[in-house]
């Protein structure tokens, strides 16, 4: 039998194969916050400042197993992040843009903003992209991210 360990374990989880070449499925990052380090952001929504609550979209993908750190190279660099709204609207972002070590990282997975529960018109959770200029992939009443390869 053999074991595998290190990186390649870390690509097997995530559905590369060992000999990274390939995806072998979407995979759907459980959105449940529990048991994870909360942070707190500080962004623009439409010109207004606010401060949001929850825990960083990067370790909700570590959690379900994707690659991060060192690990976010090569084939991993085309990986995206799916994220879905209640309405089925819809953004993507690459793992190096979510990756703090490559990209501006500081994505949140929040449940509170402004000091309050997130109400149901943004709610119960919400994608905030705190870094950049508009708000159009900070992502309301957010029910989906799925982790997949860029196919060709």
């Amino acid at each position: 039998m053999m074991r595998t360990t290190g990186l390649g374990l870390l690509l097997a989880v995530c559905g590369f194969g060992l000999a990274g070449v390939g995806w072998a499925a979407p995979v759907s990052v459980p959105l449940g916050l529990e048991g994870l380090s909360r942070q707190r952001v500080e962004w623009r929504d439409h010109g207004a400042a606010r401060v949001c609550e929850g825990v960083l979209l990067g370790d909700l993908l570590a959690r379900a197993g994707a690659p991060v750190g060192e690990a976010v190279r090569g084939e991993a660099l085309s990986l995206v992040v799916v994220a879905e709204a209640a309405d089925g609207y819809r953004v993507v972002f690459s793992l190096g843009e979510i990756d703090a070590k490559l990209g501006a990282g500081g994505m949140l997975v929040a449940d509170r903003c402004d000091g309050a529960a997130l109400g149901a018109d943004e709610g119960p959770l919400r994608l905030v992209a705190p870094g950049e200029a508009r708000g159009a992939r900070s992502v309301r009443q957010l029910t989906a991210l799925t982790l997949r390869a860029v196919e060709d």
